[in-house]
């Protein structure tokens, strides 16, 4: 089964606390902290992988989570990474995060490997921490907490070439006799359900790959018929062969069949101003007059052209039934995207996950530890602080001070009860509160 959608979540793995300890050996009475750092966490990667062409695998799994970092442990020894987790998606598969929708990445072209959630940073432990004052710390840093993300994954099809039209005038039976493609085809509508490639080889010009794209009828932008599942499809394409039943051996306007098209695309948001567009026009082979011979009077090839050229879209007749026509077309479209800049359609990033999830996390948390009868001040924003502040200096310091008031952080304690002379520790460092 063709599946183009999914909706996981995925999950870093967390960091390893860091370690509480202290070296205690035979002879040596005051070994000093020997608490190892925690492991990091493990990274969740999406991975494109060649041999797959649909998202059915995530049908049967939703959660993805990378391992855990483990904790540090004593005598200085750290604790083991967490392995990362690689989910493998077909190329051409956009990212997107679940909510709001936006593009986190689209794995085409260069896009081969992209890490989008970071496994938390491993704690330090207690062996950092211990100062000329403060000889035996009893304090670890803990590791950074997992995080999680809803994603929504979209297959867009990656081809040079995409055929729109009604269903019923020939599109499957153009794909298989112009490539490699074997698509369902009998004389009643919708046989074509999914997308279908095909590969066409040409002998002395490159060759391109065309896509059957089913389901556009009027109404398809709005989810009529089955369009508005495969619209989506369309985007990434950079030529567009309208598939019409020149004959109109089902009483169908070939023109207005068309216009309706285009109106679709461009409701769906298609750029057709800057997107080649070629008429097929099928079923040439059975324009006929009533006593069975060709019918000199009106030329339904003519009326369409004389629609079309005006607006720069080339028509050829053609029969797919037989072939006649066909090959003049493919090389004139293989001429045509030589011609054309090669560069695979991309989406860009629209939402950073590694922003836009920091943003969300508390700034900081504050939180009274009645064993070492302190409170505790911890958050990313204080540690990303502390790690660019010397607080052995005047300005440093005065800096430290500023941060603690601008940030509410000094309003905080005093709303959970700190008085003067109490504790109060940011990780590694600690001050008597001063009100």
């Amino acid at each position: 089964m063709f599946i183009d959608k999914a909706r996981i979540i995925v999950s870093s793995g967390k960091g390893g606390d860091g370690h509480v300890s202290f070296r205690r050996e035979k002879y040596v009475p005051a070994g000093g902290p020997d608490g190892g750092d925690g492991g990091k966490g493990g990274d969740v990667v999406f991975v494109v992988d060649e041999g797959l062409n649909t998202l059915t695998d995530f049908r049967h799994v939703r959660k993805y989570a990378a391992q855990h970092g483990e904790d540090g442990k004593k005598k200085r020894m750290a604790g083991k990474k967490g392995s990362d987790i690689e989910i493998k998606v077909p190329e051409g598969t956009v990212i997107r995060e679940a909510n709001s929708g936006k593009v986190i990445v689209d794995m085409s072209g260069d896009m081969r490997r992209y890490v989008i959630l970071r496994g938390g940073r491993g704690g330090n432990g207690n062996m950092h921490y211990a100062t000329s004052t403060m000889q035996a710390p009893k304090y670890a840093q803990p590791g950074q907490p997992s995080r999680s993300l809803e994603l929504l994954l979209e297959l867009k099809l990656i081809a040079d070439v995409g055929l729109v039209g009604f269903p019923n005038v020939g599109k499957s039976t153009l794909l298989s006799m112009s490539s490699n493609a074997k698509p369902r085809i009998a004389n009643y509508h919708f046989t074509t359900l999914q997308p279908i490639l095909g590969v066409v080889d040409l002998e002395d010009a490159p060759g391109f790959v065309m896509a059957d794209i089913p389901g556009l009828i009027e109404g398809a932008a709005d989810g009529a018929g089955l369009g508005h599942e495969f619209l989506a499809h369309l985007e990434r394409t950079r030529i567009l062969i309208h598939v019409v039943d020149a004959a109109g051996t089902e009483g169908r306007d070939p023109i207005e069949d068309m216009m309706a098209i285009n109106r679709e695309l461009a409701r769906y948001r298609i750029d057709l101003s800057s997107r080649k567009q070629i008429v097929a026009a099928n079923k040439c082979d059975l324009i006929m007059k009533e006593d069975g011979g060709a019918d000199p009077g009106a030329d339904p090839i003519e009326e369409i052209r004389a629609y079309c050229e005006p607006l720069g879209i080339e028509v050829f007749p053609i029969s797919a039934a037989t072939g006649q026509g066909v090959r003049e077309l493919l090389y004139h479209v293989s001429t045509v995207l030589s011609q054309m800049p090669g560069q695979t359609v991309t989406y860009e990033q629209e939402y950073d996950p590694e922003i836009e999830l920091a943003e969300e996390e508390a700034p900081f948390t504050v939180f009274y530890d009645s064993k070492s009868k302190e409170y505790k001040v911890e958050g990313p924003r204080i540690e990303r602080m502390l790690g660019y502040t010397n607080l052995e200096t005047e300005k440093g310091f005065q800096f430290f001070q500023k941060f603690l008031v601008d940030n509410g952080i000094i309003d905080e304690l005093r709303r959970q009860g700190c008085k003067e002379g109490d504790f109060v520790r940011l990780y590694g460092h600690g001050f008597e509160f001063y009100d």
